[in-house]
């Protein structure tokens, strides 16, 4: 492979690189500075430095995880059940939410500054062993490298590495993994990855191998992923077609073609992947037992995914930013109900504002936009804008308010609410993270 996207290469080279004792928030500062673009799609040139480094085959089981909505706890579930059973397992994930090391976790345990800071400077001297050929990377990328150059290092029995955006051309692609997943399709980064479910399935689906495991969660599959699964002869592995799962009461059950599992507990994450989850893992490691499935599905949890934060009142935090995540967390606030549920949101403009609201307007009672001081940052206003006519009273919005900031928000929530009511913050890993800094600090 020689040809080289050098785009970047004169501004890079303007740019010098951390001296030896730079701390990681030096070395952040850093990658952001010397490649200025958030996505830039396709393999050629994180590749290329794979290859330098010598980490494009891992010394573990690879199992990769591609979907719109629900990556993240897919990989967190299966996590927990490895460790149960005594596996050593590397997960790499994005974004963060407050610390950049949470991107990268071995055996449960965000990885320490020394470890990302000696994978940045071994990144950072394959991508400029030619000045000639000095090759550009972005922020995503470099990540990317750097959890793959650790778990090369450490070696655990299992790696699962979550897609960051689509799944064809996401720099995880570059591993061929043992395993993929598929959690769900949906509508979301059009721009990137199409405008219907069919174009984004096939994106996703770029993630299969030849004669390879494909676990697919999502019900209502797009034919396109079929067909390109077919024609590579993935070894696909439906749910409600090779496994299923249904919920009685408080528990709920799994059957797939090795095990059936009755009378589990309720996840803390959602259903739907605890299912996904569980067909991974059956399939893939069948000495597991029901026990170490069973507990470590129950105990398994993920910051930032329907996480109570406060008790009294119940204040939540949800990462939901697009309307297929909009809908659960949704059906799953209705089992406060009664109580008066207040919102705190605050959206990126790239994502589809009115369709989220419109997800959650039945539910909600009061809300409380948030401008994010960020660039992609919707501006509180637009937000409210986008509100609409509330489901109970055709003639009006439902109550809202705007604010310059989320701890301003906060602040007018907290003099106005009571023991009884309910809070829930969402609508972008921004407004998670600064919300979770809010509460640090109190």
């Amino acid at each position: 492979m020689t040809s080289v996207n050098a785009s970047c290469e004169n501004d890079s080279q303007a740019i010098k690189a951390p001296k030896k004792g730079a701390s990681l928030s030096q070395w952040l500062d850093y990658l952001l500075s010397i490649h200025p673009t958030e996505i830039e799609m396709g393999l050629t040139r994180v590749t290329e430095v794979a290859l330098r480094l010598n980490v494009l085959n891992l010394d573990s089981q690879v199992v990769t995880v591609a979907g719109t909505n629900g990556k993240g706890t897919t990989c967190a579930m299966i996590e927990s059940v490895l460790l149960q059973a005594g596996k050593t397992v590397g997960v790499y994930s994005s974004p963060h939410l407050i610390n950049f090391n949470e991107r990268v976790r071995l055996n449960h345990q965000d990885v320490s500054d020394e470890q990302l800071i000696e994978a940045f400077i071994a990144i950072e001297s394959a991508r400029t062993q030619s000045q000639q050929t000095e090759i550009s990377l972005s922020f995503f990328e470099y990540a990317t490298l750097a959890g793959l150059y650790i778990f090369k290092q450490t070696q655990p029995d299992v790696v699962l590495l979550e897609v960051g955006l689509g799944g064809r051309l996401d720099a995880t692609n570059i591993i061929d993994a043992d395993v993929t997943v598929i959690t769900s399709i949906d509508i979301d980064h059009q721009e990137y990855l199409g405008d219907t479910r069919e174009l984004v399935g096939r994106e996703k689906a770029g993630i299969f191998r030849e004669n390879c495991l494909a676990v697919i969660g999502e019900p209502d599959l797009p034919s396109t992923v079929l067909e390109y699964a077919a024609e590579i002869n993935a070894k696909v592995y439906r749910v409600n077609k090779d496994f299923s799962y249904h919920l009685n009461g408080d528990k709920w059950q799994f059957s797939g073609n090795k095990c059936a599992i009755n009378k589990l507990s309720l996840p803390k994450l959602p259903l739907a992947n605890a299912a996904t989850a569980i067909a991974v893992i059956e399939q893939t490691w069948p000495a597991i037992s029901a026990a170490d499935i069973t507990t470590g599905i129950a105990t398994a949890s993920l910051s930032g995914r329907l996480e109570q934060v406060l008790d009294k009142p119940v204040v939540l935090v949800d990462v939901a930013h697009n309307p297929h995540a909009a809908k659960y967390l949704a059906s799953q606030l209705q089992q406060y109900k009664p109580a008066r549920i207040i919102a705190l949101c605050g959206m990126l403009k790239d994502k589809d504002a009115s369709a989220v609201l419109s997800e959650l307007n039945g539910t909600v009672n009061e809300w409380y936009f948030t401008s994010l001081d960020v660039d992609r940052g919707l501006d509180a206003q637009t937000l409210a804008n986008q509100l609409p006519v509330s489901s109970t009273n055709n003639s009006a919005k439902s109550v809202s308010y705007q604010f310059d900031s989320i701890s301003q928000a906060w602040q007018s929530i907290s003099v106005n609410i009571t023991a009884d009511d309910v809070v829930i913050v969402f609508g972008s890993f921004y407004t998670v993270a600064g919300f979770s800094k809010i509460l640090q600090r109190e």
